[in-house]
């Protein structure tokens, strides 16, 4: 069985109807680094209508689940 882990990822969105790029930082739980980015594109796509070339990540890190908050 897969240990699940907290993954912290930053980047931002750029649409037209935005003015400037939003930022955002999620901490996601995933087994692994790859599934954390595609709940990412998916969450954000979802919220926002966003299509991926619109996202942008700019670094994924592990987060110790004691720290994540």
């Amino acid at each position: 069985m897969s240990e699940v882990k907290v993954f912290r990822v930053t980047g931002e969105v750029m649409k037209q109807k935005f003015f400037i790029p939003m930022s955002f930082s999620q901490e996601i739980r995933a087994a692994k680094m790859e599934h954390a980015v595609e709940r990412v594109y998916t969450d954000m796509g979802s919220r926002h209508r966003a299509k991926r070339y619109q996202i942008t990540i700019f670094s994924v890190e592990e987060v110790q689940p004691e720290k994540a908050g």
